[in-house]
């Protein structure tokens, strides 16, 4: 007498899965990314106290469930594809080992930023290969940052900042040709800062708060804005033609072991608005050949804790837009 219901149950089953929006494969991965966040960290309202397995994922059109930290567009076969995973700042801990990212064939987006994630960065990452946005900082992350990351082609913006990685950063970076952002700061990172001078649409990088060491790399990437390597172990040179980096704007290499003579060519950058060289070793400025007054744009220059002697150069008073000198302990 039991077979009606059975049946009935089956065939419910079937009908939900014959009109489920969401692919089964990201129905699977999502299922498992909330399965490795340990359940005392979810708490009321959180996004993953939202994710309810019993409906379909992307069909959340007024109900209380999956409320917030997913996307889902419509891309073939009339399914539905998780391309975007932004999670609340709340906390959350946990693994990422066991998810099965191979089966988001379509994320673009994955931000886990600011919580409290463990365990080493998945090598499986590498499977996403439409992802254009990763976002793992303000976790503890721990170990070598993975060099498969480097086979993510499509990826603009890499943010690993803020964790407890150690090792290099890959060579293998300079496969990302589409990389506009690089965010490493804060951690344990070692070894020289490879070459990334293939990278003709990175911006930004910061890798400050490391233990970085060499020098500054004479291959930079020629669309670099903003560089910031501060707080490091750099003791070598800083290139004489880093002029030819032309659109940056903003060069941070406080807080290392840079000596000698400073270079005249970070003088007479054609865009070099802020330059902060305190707390190194630097004993003299290179005096620049020709004349500065129309080539400079140095808005701020910090030359404070170094070992400068003697009388300020007679051509920072011809540096037409300078506001901001700091030569306090000298």
């Amino acid at each position: 007498m039991f077979k009606p219901i059975v049946f009935m149950f089956i065939f419910t089953k079937l009908f939900l899965s014959a009109n489920s929006k969401t692919h089964p494969a990201d129905i699977k991965a999502l299922n498992a990314l909330k399965n490795g966040v340990d359940p005392r960290s979810i708490t009321p309202g959180s996004c993953l106290s939202s994710w309810d397995f019993t409906i379909d994922p992307c069909d959340n059109i007024f109900t209380d469930h999956f409320t917030c930290g997913l996307r889902c567009d419509r891309v073939v076969s009339g399914l539905v594809r998780v391309t975007e995973i932004t999670i609340d700042p709340v906390g959350y801990s946990g693994s990422l080992t066991s998810v099965p990212w191979n089966h988001l064939r379509y994320l673009n987006t994955l931000d886990i930023s600011d919580n409290s994630f463990s365990g080493l960065v998945p090598n499986e990452f590498s499977n996403l290969t439409c992802l254009r946005r990763l976002g793992l900082s303000g976790n503890s992350f721990a170990g070598e940052i993975p060099s498969v990351l480097g086979s993510l082609h499509q990826l603009e913006e890499l943010y690993l900042d803020n964790n407890r990685l150690h090792g290099a950063i890959p060579s293998s970076f300079n496969n990302l040709t589409k990389l506009k952002r690089l965010e490493i700061q804060r951690n344990y990172i070692s070894g020289e800062f490879p070459d990334l001078g293939s990278l003709k649409n990175l911006y930004f990088i910061d890798v400050s708060d490391n233990n970085i060491s060499g020098g500054v790399p004479s291959t930079l990437p020629l669309s670099l804005v903003e560089l910031s390597m501060r707080n490091n172990k750099l003791n070598g040179n800083i290139p004489h033609d880093i002029d030819k980096v032309r659109f940056l704007q903003v060069l941070d290499l406080s807080h290392n072991r840079f000596s000698g003579t400073l270079p005249s060519v970070l003088f007479r950058h054609p865009s070099l608005e802020q330059l902060t060289l305190s707390y190194n070793e630097f004993s003299s400025l290179q005096v620049p050949e020709v004349d500065i007054t129309l080539n400079s744009n140095l808005i701020a220059l910090d030359l404070s804790y170094n070992k400068l002697r003697g009388l300020l150069p007679t051509f920072m008073a011809s540096m037409p837009k300078l506001t901001a000198l700091s030569l306090e302990h000298n």
